[in-house]
């Protein structure tokens, strides 16, 4: 029967290869001869990892075989039990009758405390220590933890990792929003949080994300669900009209006012309003706004009586409040009032893999609706005109992507749909990306930090999408020293949850 060493690659085993003492690993190889192969469990750059393994092969008469693992941290156990008894499932998988042999010594003092639960338990192996003073020595534990607590604890365990492993569970009322990427992930996870508290949401997102999409869906979890969602377009009221199409007016109160008007307020009254771009109210629409949040009554225009009206407040703009409070053109008050909950949809471009889940819905539904008309043919998409969605910046975010695919689908003579219709759908574009990034008229909204964050989320999403399933290889994409600095940064900009 064949034996295999099972070793995590510790700090002694790299500073062996620069002249250092042999190190855990090499000491083992070098007492006992009888290893067949030696797997190399690596948490440090793969670089040094492939360094160190050719270092031992050269040095040793065995296999040398490295397995690259990637933890967030090497001193959270849960992690560390994970990734470690999926590898040795694959290698029993490989070789049911091998013979393994789990080192102690290299490692930090979790990844030892699991070698120690897993040979016990699922994966019985001989436990093993090298030093300096005594060499090589069998590590003997005169318990059993397979008697008792343990099966108990590995249920749990296990249950807990099937559960993070299976693919997220989307509450029914976000099945609309169609995504697959975790920024969209952890987005939904705020907002499903946040629609069980009555308070007001602030949603930012550039034009065209589903802003207005979000809003429904936190309605619709929410405890006014059974009550009216009301959504109104700011921007789309003129500025003489807006105090009386949001919170009505009285019969007289102004030239052509001939009955009274109850206003969006009263007509949401106990669910759920939606103001979007709620950036375009003037001043003074703001100022009667403010005081609905403040006071929980209105009072119509032409009226003098404040009128009690409950109503969930969701706004959305695709504006920088913030600027605009410096720049006096939004109420401080107001944005505070507002920002008590804050969702940032981030722009199609920074979605990655949800592009292609979007193409594949939209035609879909555009095949759906031509499915009645006379000579209609059911479309598919070539490999080419794919790869041009794809890699397109989408400007216009989803509205823009399903205008594109209509079009190529209307347009296309053939039932497939190919790259140059793809072309011909586009609508045109401005500037060279290059431009646009250095043209920027400055003040005005303008926030350099705003800009610096977009173009390092553009960047970030690129080398996800090229190594979706490699965190280290993708990191060294972006020239970091090791992925965990591109995940701070990740979680910095919103794209990642903490507990991710």
């Amino acid at each position: 029967m064949e034996r295999w060493l099972v070793s995590w690659v510790g700090k002694n085993d790299l500073n062996a290869m620069t002249g250092g003492p042999r190190g855990p690993i090499a000491s083992a190889v070098r007492y006992d001869h009888g290893f067949a192969k030696v797997w190399l469990l690596n948490n440090f750059p793969i670089e040094q990892g492939d360094r160190y393994r050719q270092w031992l092969q050269d040095g040793v008469a065995c296999d040398v075989e490295l397995h690259q693992v990637e933890l967030i941290s090497p001193t959270h156990y849960g992690e560390i039990y994970e990734q470690v008894s999926d590898f040795l499932a694959d290698l029993k998988l490989l070789s049911p009758a091998v013979e393994l042999t789990f080192h102690l010594s290299p490692g930090t003092p979790a990844m030892i405390a699991i070698w120690i639960i897993l040979a016990k338990t699922r994966f019985p192996a001989r436990l093993i220590q090298t030093s300096v003073e005594r060499g090589l020595e069998t590590a003997d534990f005169l318990f059993d933890l397979a008697s008792d607590f343990l099966p108990e604890y590995l249920r749990r365990s296990e249950a807990r990792i099937t559960r993070l492993q299976s693919p997220a569970v989307v509450p029914p009322e976000f099945a609309a929003v169609i995504h697959g990427s975790d920024v969209m992930r952890h987005q939904i996870t705020l907002a499903r949080r946040m629609a069980e508290f009555e308070v007001p949401i602030l949603v930012l997102g550039q034009t065209g994300t589903g802003k207005e999409l979000f809003a429904k869906a936190i309605h619709a979890a929410s405890r006014r669900r059974e009550r009216p969602f009301i959504a109104v377009n700011c921007g789309a009221i003129s500025r003489e009209l807006a105090n009386s199409e949001l919170f009505g007016h009285m019969k007289g109160a102004f030239t052509g006012a001939d009955r009274h008007h109850a206003g969006f307020f009263t007509a949401a009254n106990g669910g759920t309003l939606f103001l979007d771009e709620v950036g375009d109210l003037a001043l003074d629409s703001q100022v009667r706004l403010l005081r609905v949040l403040q006071e929980k009554e209105l009072t119509p225009v032409g009226d003098t009586r404040a009128v009690p009206v409950n109503v969930r407040i969701i706004a959305a703009t695709h504006k920088d409040l913030a600027a605009e409070v410096v720049a006096g053109k939004f109420r401080q008050d107001l944005f505070q009032r507002l920002a008590v909950g804050i969702l940032n949809i981030p722009p199609l471009r920074e979605r990655g893999q949800d592009i292609r889940m979007l193409v594949d819905y939209f035609l879909g539904q555009i095949n759906l609706d031509a499915a009645g008309t006379p000579e209609a043919q059911s479309k598919t998409l070539s490999a080419h005109a794919v790869a041009l969605l794809l890699k397109h910046s989408w400007p216009g975010n989803i509205r823009e992507l399903y205008g594109t695919l209509f079009r190529a689908a209307i347009w296309s003579t053939s039932s497939e749909i190919g790259a140059e219709d793809v072309e011909a759908a586009l609508l045109p574009s401005g500037a060279p990306a290059s431009e646009a990034v250095l043209n920027h008229s400055l003040g005005h909204g303008f926030n350099i930090l705003d800009l610096l964050a977009d173009v390092e989320r553009h960047y970030l999403m690129r080398a996800h999408e090229q190594s979706p399933s490699n965190r280290t290889a993708a990191s060294e994409l972006l020239g970091y020293n090791n992925y965990q600095q591109m995940n701070r940064r990740r979680k910095a900009l919103g794209m990642i949850s903490d507990e991710e």
